[in-house]
């Protein structure tokens, strides 16, 4: 024999136990996919903001003193390197041509049809290429080493130191006069 209990529900519906209990996972339930949906929606779109807009960058290494020091974080935009704008002078986020797996920090000391001297040589940059070096020339492995860079390497363009807060600030390009070396 089955005993049915019979109440009478907060919104004064009388009904099962169980048809209230199943209402009340139901409830939770949509909640719990609420919060869900809502999670994978944020981060989506923290996703496509650091892959396509921008992202931050720790920098280590002593090849772009005094520019950047090491564990200096940087703010990058990809924007540029996707629209092929980056210039003479900018200080860029690459994936490194001898280890996909590091990105390298430096910078664009020449553009695709530059010549570009290399100790006693002269380099011409080939088209959608850059010539990369770093700022701290005496040890900085570059373009010096393995030569110019595909463009397609180009992960970003660094736009501001945002660590250490004593040197927060944007990171210019270098006027031309500075780049001849």
């Amino acid at each position: 024999m089955y005993v049915l209990h019979i109440f009478e529900s907060e919104n004064g519906n009388i009904g099962s136990k169980t048809e209230v209990m199943r209402s009340s996972i139901y409830r939770l339930l949509g909640r719990c996919l609420g919060v869900a949906g809502y999670m994978v929606q944020y981060g989506c779109i923290a996703h496509c903001t650091l892959e396509f807009v921008g992202d931050f960058v720790v920098c280590k290494g002593p090849s772009m003193e005094p520019t950047i020091f090491s564990e200096d974080v940087i703010l990058t935009e990809h924007i540029s390197p996707r629209f092929n704008r980056i210039q003479r002078g900018d200080v860029i986020i690459a994936r490194s041509p001898t280890n996909p797996h590091h990105h390298i920090c430096k910078r664009v000391t020449g553009v695709g049809g530059d010549k570009v001297k290399n100790g006693y040589r002269i380099h011409i940059v080939p088209k959608g290429h850059v010539w990369l070096e770093g700022d701290n020339a005496l040890n900085s492995t570059d373009s010096r080493t393995f030569g110019s860079v595909p463009a397609g390497l180009i992960r970003g363009r660094a736009v501001c130191r945002l660590w250490p807060l004593s040197d927060v600030g944007r990171l210019d390009s270098l006027p031309t006069f500075q780049m001849d070396r």
